[in-house]
C-alpha cells in the first residue's frame, strides 16, 4: 500500500518537472501532473531504457523525458482542437 502512494508522489513530481520545463504546468492540475508523470514514466522509459537514479521503480531522467514529450505532445493537440472551435 505504501509503495503505491510513494509512486504517486514520484509520478505528481516528475509531472510537476516535465511542466515546468515545457511552460504548461500551470494550465495542468494535480491528477493531470500524477497521470502525465505515470503516463511519460512508463513511456520515457521505453523510449530510453532504465538507467540512472531510480526512485520507487521508476528511473528518474528518461521518466523526466518521457513526460515532457507527453506533456508537449497533449498540449500540441489540446491546441489544435482548440484553434478548430474557434
Amino acid at each position: 500500500m505504501l509503495h503505491w502512494l510513494w509512486v504517486l508522489i514520484v509520478g505528481g513530481v516528475i509531472g510537476l518537472i516535465a511542466g515546468a520545463i515545457t511552460g504548461h504546468g500551470k494550465s495542468m492540475g494535480w491528477i493531470a501532473n500524477i497521470l502525465a508523470g505515470l503516463i511519460g514514466s512508463s513511456l520515457g522509459q521505453a523510449l530510453f531504457g532504465a538507467w540512472g537514479p531510480q526512485v520507487a521503480e521508476m528511473a528518474i531522467v528518461p521518466s523526466i523525458l518521457g513526460a515532457v514529450i507527453l506533456v508537449l505532445v497533449v498540449s500540441f493537440i489540446v491546441g489544435m482542437v482548440n484553434r478548430r472551435k474557434d
